[in-house]
């Protein structure tokens, strides 16, 4: 941290894997170094750097086709301190094993920072190793920390082995040095998965570092800290907050299935049908890509009950007293935001982790 003898900051620099679901956790924790005095830089691509940035995030863009010879050169130039900050630590996001190698080049201390919970890494974990064989022989499975699961509870790149073979491979990737690795950040808190987190620290230097969220929606630590300050997507906030200021409280059900889940046409069509006869307000994100596969003239005829938007401002929206309920495709994220800021959860898993997540949220449920 430094003192007045030793005004030197801390520098840690932060690299995010490049998708929404990974960006938000990890810029979350980056702001909470800087408000406790540690210099923080985000490594980043030029594509990244071009959407909305957050100001007090400094970036450091890579620009040339080969990720891995520019973070060496990047991890050179700040190891040596020619920019008058050498990097004292790494926080890399799970999905990008190789900034270890590079970490461990140049003698930096690294931690690998995972978005996902305990649960699903454990399953990646033991897959990773040869503890878990695929394609599964039995029906259920047991694992540490975990209770009994069914085969159809568990990722899809693992009860449905060979249905994603490139994210399999990153999934299970993320384990193939991370014994290497100083520190071990996950996106949780403690009580939430204690079991499995303790069966961790066997192992590694294990730290729950969640949630993640901006601390005005938590204990409001850092001041005006209300969004995470990076998005890929456009919010509709005025439309969004706008429309919900005059519903009732607890009128309104709130559709979201997050940056990357995507619904056929059918299940579109079902859920399209479902929200308009049903006797609810409702706020139905439907990415831009997706818009295609609502039905003809359904946002015209739903208007004076619905308001479908391309994206949201999902912490504002969750926080409105407006918000009854949330139908949710079960991300990691959305959970913890929902959980975070007490709204019930309609569950919907769609996604290749999230039928688990709605396995584990359940039996937290049912154990209260």
């Amino acid at each position: 941290m430094g003192d007045e003898n030793n005004p030197k900051k801390p520098h840690v620099l932060i690299f995010p894997y490049p998708a929404q679901g990974h960006i938000n956790p990890i810029l979350q924790f980056a702001k909470r170094l800087l408000f406790k005095g540690v210099k923080a830089a985000l490594v980043t691509t030029v594509f990244l750097s071009n959407s909305s940035f957050p100001t007090h995030l400094p970036p450091l863009l890579i620009s040339t086709p080969s990720p891995t010879a520019s973070t060496k050169e990047v991890m050179n130039r700040l190891k040596l301190g020619e920019t008058g900050h050498p990097v004292d630590a790494l926080v890399y996001d799970g999905f990008l094993p190789w900034a270890l190698d590079v970490a461990k080049q140049f003698g930096i201390p690294s931690a690998v920072f995972f978005t996902q919970s305990c649960a699903v890494n454990s399953v990646y974990y033991h897959v990773s190793k040869g503890l878990l064989q695929l394609p599964l022989p039995v029906p259920h499975v047991s694992l540490p920390g975990l209770p009994p699961l069914q085969v159809s509870e568990l990722p899809s790149f693992v009860a449905r082995y060979g249905s994603y073979p490139a994210w399999f491979d990153v999934v299970v990737n993320q384990f193939s040095n991370i014994d290497g690795a100083d520190w071990v950040f996950f996106n949780i808190f403690y009580d939430l998965e204690k079991e499995v987190v303790n069966w961790m620290s066997r192992f590694w230097n294990v730290m729950t570092v969640g949630p993640t969220i901006p601390s005005m929606y938590l204990d409001k630590r850092i001041e005006n800290d209300k969004d995470y300050g990076m998005n890929l997507f456009k919010p509709n906030v005025d439309a969004c907050m706008s429309w919900l200021g005059g519903k009732p409280k607890d009128s309104v059900l709130y559709v979201s299935f997050g940056s990357l889940a995507s619904l056929g046409i059918e299940q579109t069509t079902e859920l399209a049908c479902a929200l308009k006869s049903s006797n609810v307000y409702f706020l139905w994100v439907v990415r831009e890509t997706e818009m295609a596969k609502l039905p003809y003239n359904f946002i015209e005829e739903t208007s004076e009950k619905g308001l479908v938007v391309a994206w949201c401002p999902q912490l504002e929206v969750l926080s409105n007293e407006a918000i009854g309920c949330f139908l949710t495709h079960c991300g990691f994220n959305s959970t913890l935001e929902a959980l975070s800021l007490g709204v019930p959860m309609l569950q919907c898993p769609n996604g290749p982790t999230n039928p688990l997540m709605q396995s584990m949220w359940r039996m937290c449920g049912e154990s209260e």
